[in-house]
């Protein structure tokens, strides 16, 4: 069905035409790798909360639900003042890794409300306490030990009496370069209370390190209108209504950081320093790099005021009379859009919470700039920085330059290689072409390293993440077609030609004895075992992981399916097919049948599958904690349908060799030769008594299944942990349902109990394909112990149900995930919109970790979209 934002997503592809203006801005640049050029690579201190108001960043900017064009040479966004705090409020504060109990953390209220996939409108809420912002009170309240919980912002009182500001910011685009800003103020305390707005309009400082470019300007043009001029993008304007102007430059105020004199007059803290503390650092020619209006209300309790700019190419003698008509056109484009994408099943709320997850999703994007050489060596004609550690030396060939969906634009204000797969997967319900060139961005020659590795993360791009790329890839395909009816072959053949680079690398770097048995930690699943992954106990040879070897199971077999697709149309492919196809079984076979000197991952007396130690000595020892290590062999699941290889002759031909000289192997996955009444085939790691034990125990509310989820540890270690003893050293593991109480990674990242999307998702896909198989015959007890049998449908919607309970909402009028002593999440204004934490508690469903994730928890966009009922 056509409408308005269909026919724009059509015509921008990329983040070109309709998509080169969007939310852009990071929500954090400040304590982030690339704006570390300390020697000792203090990250989280060389720029803090507190310094990044005077300090001109290198390659990125942040704001309060900024606005950018795709290369961030112009930026715009709003900033506050209560007239209490002793600063502005331009960007958002939290705890860096070493403040916070937990790790870093975000200490402010805000909601990425609404968006349209070409950002034609958006909408954020920011609620800003009119007291004083407690920035020492958070710092302090937290300096508290791991089983504490979170010292947060609802803690220190600010919001009691409803003494907070509502500041609603949105955007709507008239054309391709005319935007809208509205900032809508409204006093939700008892009392008039003073408010100060500032939008923002400021140049990125990309001329200090790059001499090819000339430095941009900006200047009054009269009382409402200012002038934008850049060799980059040419002439802008920008309307408001009545304040005053400021100026000053986005130059570092290099007195205050390093005590020296500054390069120019009026530099990057002067507005600040202007309206706080009424400093003359504002440029009276009114001139700089760095723009703001100042508008000052008084607004009486339950009083709201609008404040209006208008940034465009086009010079306009009256930029109001078709504000509103604008704003009203894009509101209703947005409304059908996601009318049309929302199954007429879902309730209201489960309408608003698809469309508060998929618009918090598209707000995550980002402007990410990294040279890796440039950061490392400096620019030309520039000193090389001193550094005592050269963070990620071995991927100097890195570039970024592109907009990236985020993790969480404050906590992880960076790509992750194995969230941008789960991103992915949600983004093609809304937007196909980003969904694509976000799989492929991570797999082009400037981001993945000549050996095939894709980079982890900005902290160290040499981390492995568990590789879901292959099946990213090919759900976006399969998803895309469903809709068009249109098979992308370019993007699968694509993505297909790298990803054979870096199933390579695996094979290469991951399977140390070439036995198709996977090592490596796994960034991602890191606080999940008795110590860390990365860094064994001495004495102890490696670890070969169940998870990392399912991983690769599931790896393969997408690999396969996509080989089998691609071959439809190019015989050659038949190869690749083949090729995967004898990965897929030996390493299933592996996961059973180990060497002399090792033990199998599979456990016949648990039914489970384990970790296994292998020492100096040779002997070797199976690390029996049933964890996620033991699920994800369920993840290896695919079916066929015969009408897949009845072209495919060499590949049959190859596939009966192998059913006749190993029949072994084929056994250990399915019977190859069985296909159900609609002609699909079964191939997976987990079949037949493996399946039915597995289930059995995932399934059990006393171990893994929760009233919220699954547990990403069994229950059964809340009271009695699994300990480890080794050379006179204990190490130990209990089950945690809600933070982490261990020290591994910093603290900030829990596998020991909680829920977390992206695997809980992955387990109910999973489900769902070995219901396409076995269908309605096939039934299993939920929960175990109950006595109630239902199929693999109805249990991946009964599991599906128990995530959905966490946004519901309980007997105090507040979502689940809510604390319990936060009784302001009952209030009016309070408990309408949601967060999208980054796990929750395995008990009680409580929100925890990064508050703005909808980088993977948006996958309850998938749930809702993809739920089958009964």
């Amino acid at each position: 069905m056509s409408n308005a934002e269909n026919e724009r997503l059509a015509l921008s592809a990329s983040s070109k035409h309709w998509k080169k203006w969007g939310p852009y801005i990071s929500e954090r640049q400040w304590g982030t790798v690339r704006e570390d050029y300390s020697p000792e690579g203090n990250t989280w201190n060389y720029v803090n909360h507190d310094l990044a108001r005077s300090y001109a960043y290198r390659w990125g900017e942040d704001g309060i639900a900024g606005f950018c064009d795709s290369d961030q040479v112009l930026c715009l966004a709003p900033a506050f003042w209560n007239g209490n705090d002793p600063l502005l409020k331009e960007r958002l504060f939290g705890l860096t890794n070493g403040e916070g109990n937990h790790g870093e953390d975000v200490k402010e209220l805000y909601f990425h409300l609404d968006s349209s996939p070409t950002h034609t409108y958006c909408k954020f809420l920011y609620k800003y306490p009119q007291a004083a912002f407690p920035y020492l009170e958070l710092i302090q309240n937290n300096q508290r030990d791991r089983h504490q919980q979170e010292f947060e912002l609802m803690d220190t009182g600010v919001f009691r009496e409803n003494r907070y500001f509502d500041c609603i910011i949105e955007y709507a685009k008239a054309s391709i370069d005319d935007i809208l800003m509205k900032v809508t103020v409204i006093n939700r305390g008892p009392d008039p209370a003073d408010i100060h707005v500032l939008p923002h309009l400021w140049y990125r400082n990309f001329w200090r390190h790059n001499p090819r470019f000339e430095k941009p300007e900006l200047s009054a043009l009269n009382d409402l209108s200012l002038l934008a001029q850049s060799t980059r993008n040419g002439s802008y304007y920008l309307y408001h209504e009545a304040g005053e102007q400021l100026f000053c430059d986005n130059e570092t105020n290099n007195q205050r950081m390093y005590h020296r004199p500054n390069d120019t007059a009026f530099v990057k803290d002067g507005i600040n320093n202007f309206v706080v503390h009424g400093s003359k650092s504002v440029n009276i020619k009114k001139t700089g790099t760095k723009s703001a209006v100042w508008y000052q209300r008084s607004l009486a309790s339950g009083e709201s005021a609008v404040f209006r700019v208008r940034l465009s190419k086009v010079h306009n003698d009256a930029p109001w009379d078709d504000f509103d008509l604008v704003f009203g056109k894009r509101i209703a484009e947005a409304n059908a859009f996601y009318h049309q994408h929302a199954p007429e099943r879902l309730s209201r709320d489960h309408r608003s919470l698809l469309r508060s997850a998929l618009g918090g999703l598209l707000w995550t994007k980002q402007f990410y700039y990294l040279d890796v050489f440039k950061w490392l060596f400096g620019e030309p004609n520039e000193n090389s920085p001193y550094r005592n550690h050269q963070r990620n030396y071995d991927w100097q060939h890195l570039t970024s330059r592109n907009i990236i969906s985020m993790p969480d634009k404050w906590e992880y204000p960076w790509f992750a290689a194995w969230d941008l797969a789960f991103h992915a997967a949600s983004f093609i319900h809304v937007d196909a072409a980003f969904a694509k060139q976000q799989l492929q961005l991570v797999l082009r020659e400037y981001y993945m390293h000549p050996n095939g590795q894709i980079p982890a993360y900005e902290w160290n791009f040499s981390d492995v993440n568990p590789p879901v790329h292959a099946w990213a890839v090919w759900y976006v395909f399969e998803t895309d077609r469903n809709k068009t009816g249109v098979a992308d072959w370019d993007f699968l053949e694509r993505a297909f030609q790298k990803l054979l680079m870096n199933f390579t690398w695996w094979v290469n770097q991951k399977d140390a004895n070439g036995i198709d048995i996977f090592e490596g930690g796994f960034l991602g699943l890191d606080n999940i075992g008795v110590f860390d992954r990365n860094q064994m106990p001495h004495g102890i040879k490696k670890l070969q992981q169940a998870d990392a070897t399912s991983w690769m199971a599931m790896y393969a077999i997408n690999m396969l399916r996509i080989s089998l697709e691609l071959a439809q149309h190019n015989r050659a492919y038949e190869e690749s097919a083949s090729k995967f196809f004898r990965h897929f079984l030996n390493i299933g076979w592996a996961m059973h049948h180990m060497g002399k000197k090792d033990i199998s991952l599979w456990d016949e007396e648990d039914a489970f599958y384990y970790d296994a130690i292998q020492f100096e000595n040779g002997s070797s020892q199976r690390l029996k904690i049933r964890s996620l290590v033991g699920i994800i062999p369920l993840l290896a699941v695919e079916i066929m349908n015969t009408s897949v290889f009845e072209k495919l002759r060499e590949f049959n031909t190859r596939l009966e060799v192998i059913r006749l000289t190993r029949p072994d192997l084929t056994r250990i996955i399915s019977d190859i030769e069985q296909k159900n009444k609609d002609g699909n085939y079964l191939f997976a790691i987990m079949v037949g008594d493996r399946l039915e034990h597995l289930l059995k125990r995932l399934l059990d509310e006393a171990e893994f299944l929760s009233d919220y989820g699954i547990r990403s540890l069994s229950k059964c270690y809340q009271d009695k942990p699994f300990e480890f003893h080794y050379q006179g050293n204990s190490y130990r593991i209990q089950y945690e349902p809600g933070d982490s109480t261990s020290s591994m990674f910093g603290g900030n990242s829990n596998w020991r109990g909680p829920i977390w999307f992206p695997i809980n998702y992955l387990i109910i896909h999973a489900i769902r394909k070995y219901y396409t198989y076995y269908g309605d015959a096939y039934t299993v007890e939920f929960p175990t112990g109950s006595g109630k049998q239902l199929t693999l449908k109805q249990v991946a919607n009964e599991l599906t149900r128990r995530l959905l309970k966490i946004f519901s909402v309980n007997g105090d009028g507040k979502f689940r995930y809510h604390r319990e002593d936060h009784t302001e999440w009952s209030d009016l204004h309070f408990k309408e919109h949601h967060l999208f934490y980054e796990y929750f508690h395995g008990d009680t469903g409580q929100g925890l970790g990064a508050s703005h994730q909808t980088g993977w928890t948006a996958l309850i966009a998938n749930l809702l979209l993809e739920m089958d009922e009964d």
